[in-house]
């Protein structure tokens, strides 16, 4: 056949007008999804259960089973075809009695600091430690202090998270590592105690905790965070010399480790049964607070994709699996097991999605993908677009996904406005009540989406 102009142009059309088509139909459905979500969706009252009835949910702790317990029950709820329960062995952390701390002036006042100590540290043993501070704000300066300097001394870690980035997790990436491996760098130069400024974007009265990683060629020493107003003023009496004496006392322990879950819901492929789509949260939290937003939202949300598929008759292709990983906070054993079961069955996973930045309004996807399937995503952001997802980019996903790429599968992350996570992340003030049902919802609404789109059309 001659190939003419008309022949081309109407080619074009047609297929134009077959992406309209097809977009104006995925528009219709998700607006349908959007609907439901927002008048029916169970996903607010889940977190209220989650929060109020279960409250703290450290891995190991009696409060972290009782969540397998109830969320096990919302997934039947919801409609998951199946629900089961996945084993892993979790370091069981405990952090005992409330911790205290003070500084001792050279006039003999004392002034009590805001503390509580970091994740899977060692405690100080009843009568606690007492020793002068040794302020650092980098490694190269606490490596060029050396052993002269910091042995027998408790080092001050006082990195402040960079106020001029406007996305906050690049802060919290930069800065973090003062947490996470502060406390064994400092006992490599014979220190005996840390003391971590709270990975906090603004200044208030919480300390922040979150999980230090001790490196086993060096001792293990008790390590704490305190808040940013006091660490502001710590730092402040160190540059005027009025600070003399510091005092450290913990409870915390860690006492092996003991068996948990995973929990795990799946709407069975209609088509390609043994591909499957994983959504999901982490299901442990910090037992300061009830995790409402690190990771309750995501949890919620992820149980919400499966009510609102099943709710709108939506028979996906490929097997919808929701999981409710555990111990991310202090060790990531669900991960690992997830990542183990999978490899062991030859399991064939085609996307993953996690939420883990909190319950707040959604603003786009951070997405690990080849060149060609994120431009296939790219072309799904005007029907996202709608419900608040503009920003597309490439980056990391979750940490209880990202092992899955090794089987193949395209990974991303849900990246909610992070203006005030640093508010509420690891502190006390992460409850229920800083949770928007309207944002929450959102995020669900999203997350339902781009599976509904992912099993539609592939990657």
């Amino acid at each position: 056949m001659r190939i003419t102009l008309p022949i081309i142009l109407s080619f074009l059309l047609a297929s134009i007008h077959g992406i309209s088509f097809g977009q104006d139909a995925d528009s219709a459905q998700i607006k349908k999804i959007s609907d439901d979500i927002f008048i029916n969706g169970t996903a607010y009252k889940n977190l209220y259960t989650l929060c109020k009835k279960v409250g703290p949910r450290l891995s190991g702790s009696p409060q972290a089973e009782l969540a397998i317990t109830y969320t096990k029950k919302m997934l039947e709820a919801a409609g998951a075809d199946t629900v089961y329960l996945q084993p892993c062995m979790v370091p069981n952390w405990k952090r005992g009695a409330k911790e205290s701390a003070y500084i001792e002036m050279a006039n003999g006042k004392r002034t009590y600091l805001k503390i509580c100590a970091l994740g899977n540290s060692v405690g100080t043993g009843s009568k606690g430690i007492e020793t002068s501070i040794i302020e650092v704000k980098s490694f190269d300066e606490l490596k060029q202090l050396g052993s002269e300097t910091i042995k027998g001394h408790i080092v001050f870690f006082n990195f402040e998270m960079n106020p001029t980035y406007v996305r906050t997790f690049m802060a919290y990436g930069e800065s973090g590592i003062a947490r996470r491996q502060g406390p064994s760098m400092s006992a490599k130069y014979g220190a005996i105690g840390a003391i971590v400024r709270s990975l906090a974007s603004n200044e208030d009265n919480f300390p922040h905790t979150g999980v230090t990683t001790y490196d086993d060629s060096f001792p293990k020493i008790p390590a704490v965070a305190i808040s940013t107003n006091d660490a502001i003023f710590l730092s402040k009496q160190i540059k005027l010399r009025m600070q003399h004496r510091v005092f450290i006392q913990t409870n915390c322990s860690m006492q092996g480790n003991v068996l948990s879950y995973n929990v795990i819901g799946e709407i069975r492929g209609s088509k390609w049964p043994e591909k499957i789509i994983t959504v999901g949260g982490h299901l442990d939290s910090w037992d300061l607070a009830e995790g409402a937003h690190d990771d309750g939202a995501g949890i919620v949300q992820s149980i919400e994709i499966i009510r609102a598929l099943k709710k709108n008759g939506i028979t996906p292709n490929h097997t919808i699996r929701a999981v409710m990983f555990m111990n991310e906070e202090n060790g990531g054993a669900g991960a690992d097991a997830y990542f183990k079961n999978a490899k062991e069955k030859n399991e064939k996973h085609l996307f993953a999605l996690e939420s883990d930045a909190g319950g707040f309004t959604p603003r786009g996807l951070s997405i690990d993908v080849n060149e060609n399937q994120f431009n296939k995503i790219l072309q799904w952001k005007p029907l996202l677009q709608p419900y608040g997802l503009y920003e597309f980019s490439k980056g990391g996903s979750g940490a209880d996904i990202g092992q899955l790429k090794e089987l193949g599968a395209a990974l991303a992350g849900m990246q909610p406005d992070s203006q005030r996570y640093f508010d509420v992340h690891h502190a006390s003030t992460d409850v229920f009540e800083s949770v928007s049902k309207r944002e929450l919802n959102l995020g669900a609404i999203n997350m339902t989406a781009i599976v509904y789109l992912i099993d539609k059309y592939g990657l």
